[in-house]
């Protein structure tokens, strides 16, 4: 099998985040290359560890990096999402801490085959998990321009997104766009040439778009924290990385909720509604990577971690 890097983002942060307690429950929902899911489990002696992935290319590499530690690890295919029904069906009752570590794995990325990279040549793929129906040849080629559009300047935050679906549609009604190198092209052909020459590649935020809508990445992110924090038991916490603004826009509002119990109107004298905060935000601001890991890690240059804790 082909040696794919994996780098853990922020790993020492996480680790002192989470505060592990040796005879503690805890979850990895993004288990991703189980670099985070290896520090972890060696700091359990009776405690046992989670690790959720919906990749089973994640799964299967996982399952060989944490091979020493299997005895306290247990493994399961799904969406973290789905956090509260996991527990249930595991028999498991209140996590002591959980990590969240967002968006494609190095490994992923590296994979060529799997069609997340606008620098590989792959069909349009870019599922996390590979029996879900719907997958990027289906966004580029059936959503209409508007619905394009709305994917493409929403989740790419990509200023030129109503030109770059006017391409697309433009070069699918000669025949389908279907590998990663064409539709890399097409945006490239639509964005101004001034415009190219700074910021990165310029399919990048478009490939991140279509990566989110075809794994629904953001529209499960708000419940999910919600569901997570309602499974940690008192002291316990919720480690979330993030690697760009609209993912960290709602991990950040989602703790504010949960940190801010009251929601009645600020012109009401008393509260009426009776909430009470259910949680505590531990940063304040995001802990950024250090110098020292962006030289080495430049993938780690957008990460955000923000840590929350149940009352």
């Amino acid at each position: 099998m082909e040696k794919l890097k994996h780098v853990s983002v922020l790993l020492d942060e996480c680790i002192e985040a989470l505060h592990i307690r040796p005879d503690g429950l805890y979850a990895d929902g993004t288990t991703g290359g189980g670099g985070h899911s290896l520090e972890i489990v060696k700091r359990l002696k009776s405690g046992r560890l989670l690790c959720i992935d919906q990749d089973d290319f994640a799964q299967q590499r996982a399952r060989e990096r944490l091979a020493e530690h299997l005895e306290k690890i247990t493994f399961v295919k799904d969406n973290f999402k789905n956090i509260r029904r996991i527990l249930a069906e595991q028999r498991m009752d209140g996590l002591d801490g959980m990590l969240l570590d967002l968006g494609v794995s190095s490994f992923q990325l590296d994979d060529g085959a799997r069609g997340f990279s606008y620098q590989k040549e792959a069909p349009l793929d870019m599922r996390m998990d590979k029996q879900q129906r719907l997958t990027a040849r289906e966004v580029v080629n059936e959503y209409s321009w508007e619905e394009l559009t709305r994917v493409i300047r929403e989740y790419g935050e990509e200023k030129f997104a109503p030109r770059i679906a006017t391409r697309i549609c433009e070069a699918r009604r000669t025949a389908p766009v279907e590998r990663t190198t064409e539709l890399a092209e097409l945006v490239k052909e639509a964005i101004p040439a001034a415009a190219r020459r700074e910021g990165g590649h310029p399919a990048k935020r478009t490939f991140q778009a279509i990566r989110i809508e075809v794994n629904g990445e953001l529209s499960i992110l708000r419940q999910a924290v919600l569901d997570i924090a309602e499974e940690l038991k008192s002291g316990g916490r919720l480690a979330v990385i993030t690697f760009h603004s609209l993912e960290d826009r709602i991990v950040k509002s989602a703790f504010a909720e949960l940190a801010s119990g009251c929601t009645c109107p600020k012109d009401f004298p008393v509260c009426v509604c009776g909430k009470k905060p259910r949680a505590k935000i531990l940063t304040k601001k995001p802990i950024l990577p250090s110098a020292e890991e962006l030289a080495e890690n430049n993938r780690a240059r957008s990460a955000k971690l923000r840590v929350l804790e149940k009352i």
